[in-house]
């Protein structure tokens, strides 16, 4: 840790929570307790969408879902399934072929970024490095990607640089980013920092509707823990969350209702503490709910 080694332990006499306290300084949650779901309104709806891929291809077939206030619903899939593509989509930074999206009672099919944040939709992507941040931006830059044009951190066509910088230093503070130095590239922060990064400018924002794609991959679990704590908070908040994730662990922690995507499609619904890994894994290779349950394996 720091580049220094803090430990050294025996595989059979050791376990998780003390190879993450030698790797972190201090005691890890592995897995954080959560309120009672208590979901709200629809915030956020998708009608029978439709979505190609660069090559033409439909990678998004008729989906539908819905995500209420003060919930998180988690999408499982293994990669290449059509998730990128659909975050994309609901995010408005691809065409959708047909279908419906509805944000706070509004169809927004095709809407731009900026119409969306600006209903109050913020975005952690899949690939923080093209769509989360501009690497030779330093920090007080990055902290106000999609809100720079906008008091107060813009005073008419100019930009309040005493102010960007002050809540820069708030923000850094409040989400634990090191080193803490507002000039700090983007591209120069560890993993980890830039994703809190991320999260901590999209949180800050004040949002109505997160999507939440991939937050905590190749984080470590210092890290990981921090982002999960923020994603709960947000739903304590009655924000509605949208959780895309390949790992099974993090998508059973924080989800009140799990959706398992296949080839584009949905192939069931499930409540974490109704369903077992292996049936969602079962899904995720192709397998319907109902023919799960069904016994027709």
């Amino acid at each position: 840790r720091g580049g220094k080694v803090t430990a050294e332990l025996i595989t059979k006499d050791t376990n998780e929570r003390e190879i993450a306290r030698a790797m972190v300084g201090r005691d890890v949650v592995m897995k954080l307790d959560k309120a009672p779901h208590k979901p709200k309104d629809i915030v956020f709806e998708v009608k029978d969408l439709h979505v190609r891929d660069n090559r033409r291809l439909e990678v998004v077939n008729g989906v539908s879902l819905t995500v209420r206030r003060g919930e998180v619903v988690g999408i499982a899939g293994v990669a290449g399934n059509g998730q990128t593509e659909f975050i994309e989509a609901i995010t408005g930074l691809r065409k959708v072929e047909s279908g419906h999206i509805i944000f706070q009672g509004k169809d927004v099919t095709g809407a731009q970024p900026k119409v969306l944040r600006e209903m109050g939709m913020t975005h952690i992507p899949e690939d923080r490095f093209k769509y989360g941040l501009i690497k030779p931006f330093p920090a007080y830059y990055n902290v106000i990607l999609g809100r720079h044009y906008k008091p107060p951190f813009a005073k008419g066509a100019f930009l309040d640089h005493k102010e960007i910088k002050r809540y820069t230093a708030e923000l850094m503070d409040e989400f634990d980013i090191r080193p803490r130095i507002i000039e700090h590239l983007g591209g120069n922060f560890s993993g980890g920092n830039q994703q809190k990064l991320v999260v901590g400018r999209e949180i800050k924002a004040n949002p109505k509707f997160m999507v939440v794609a991939q937050p905590t991959r190749g984080l470590d679990v210092g890290a990981i823990e921090f982002i999960h704590r923020q994603i709960l908070r947000m739903r304590e908040q009655d924000v509605g969350i949208l959780l895309i994730s390949m790992e099974l662990e993090e998508i059973f922690s924080l989800s009140d209702r799990i959706l398992v995507m296949y080839e584009g499609k949905i192939m069931g619904e499930v409540r974490p503490e109704e369903t077992t890994v292996e049936e969602v894994g079962l899904m995720m290779a192709g397998k319907r709910l109902e023919e799960i349950r069904g016994g027709k394996l």
